[in-house]
């Protein structure tokens, strides 16, 4: 059964179940997190909300395609979902009044443009009611080595529609160059790139993979970008091509941002669960990507 042919649930489910009793308590959510679902693999939301979870955070996963597993396998099935089921599954939370403790959003991959413009008016009605909130856009379009993996049009959407909300933004290199076409690749290029991304209510970059012509043998760099200053976080480079490293990586920084761990100190252990998290991969020879057994470290 294809999306074009899925029947439509909506408001079904409930003439055959009884009516909520008003006075239970709804289930406490802390973060939304809105990416992609593989049935096999560790990306998107697969990856993100036990990693958020390993922190002590309450996840509500949102998807935005599911997939078998990821394309890079010979064989995958599924797509983007109805964006009328996108915008139900959003829309119901806040019917279920689950998310009057909600403390962020975390964005990954978008199955089409149209996802980002429902997203952004969902997101801006949640602010009228928790100002606090803070939204974390990893804006997935691609990379070095595959090119743009999404729908055409993305680049456009995240700028129109979730650069605006967004209070950190977490591109790679290669997204980076196309949300700012014609910026340089060299470091001066990423920074001033990235500067120019920090508008409204947006206070950081962090682009990982930024400026590769200019790693030393075996390291990569990740650029942490404020209006204040810029710094550059050195991490190993292994030799594994595990997908969804992005995706832990935001997931991972989100959760310490929101356990109030400053900004630099925060990338950095971000980075540092993840290079784990790829050692812990090779050293079990897993063809996707495994977390680390240990709890997430929070000293610096």
């Amino acid at each position: 059964m294809t999306a074009a042919h899925a029947p439509s649930l909506s408001g079904q489910l409930g003439t055959v179940t009884h009516q909520v009793d008003a006075t239970l308590e709804p289930l406490r959510i802390d973060v939304v997190s809105v990416q992609s679902q593989v049935i096999y693999g560790r990306v998107g939301n697969a990856v993100a909300v036990p990693a958020l979870q390993a922190h002590g955070l309450r996840v509500a996963a949102v998807p935005t395609v599911l997939l078998s597993n990821t394309p890079h396998y010979l064989t995958f099935h599924g797509g983007a979902v109805p964006l009328e089921w996108f915008d139900g599954y959003l829309s119901d939370l806040m019917a279920r009044d689950a998310l009057r403790h909600l403390r962020a959003v975390v964005v990954g991959y978008l199955g089409e443009p149209a996802q980002a413009t429902v997203l952004a008016a969902w997101i801006q009605r949640l602010r009228e009611g928790l100002p606090g909130l803070q939204v974390f856009v990893d804006p997935v379009m691609g990379d070095v080595d595959s090119g743009i993996y999404v729908a055409p049009g993305m680049a456009d959407a995240y700028r129109r529609h979730l650069l605006p909300q967004a209070d950190g933004l977490t591109p790679n290199g290669f997204e980076l160059a196309q949300l700012v076409p014609g910026s340089a690749v060299d470091l001066d290029g990423v920074i001033a790139a990235a500067r120019g991304l920090l508008k409204g209510r947006t206070r950081w970059v962090v682009v990982t993979s930024a400026a590769p012509g200019a790693w030393e043998q075996d390291v990569m760099w990740l650029a942490v970008v404020t209006r204040e200053r810029a710094r550059i976080i050195h991490h190993p480079r292994l030799p594994a091509d595990s997908k969804g490293t992005g995706d832990l990586f935001n997931a991972d920084l989100a959760a310490r941002i929101l356990a109030d761990i400053p900004l630099e100190q925060a990338v950095a252990q971000a980075s540092e669960y993840v290079v784990q998290a790829l050692r812990h991969t090779l050293l079990h020879r897993s063809g996707e990507l495994l977390l680390p057994n240990s709890s997430p470290v929070f000293s610096g």
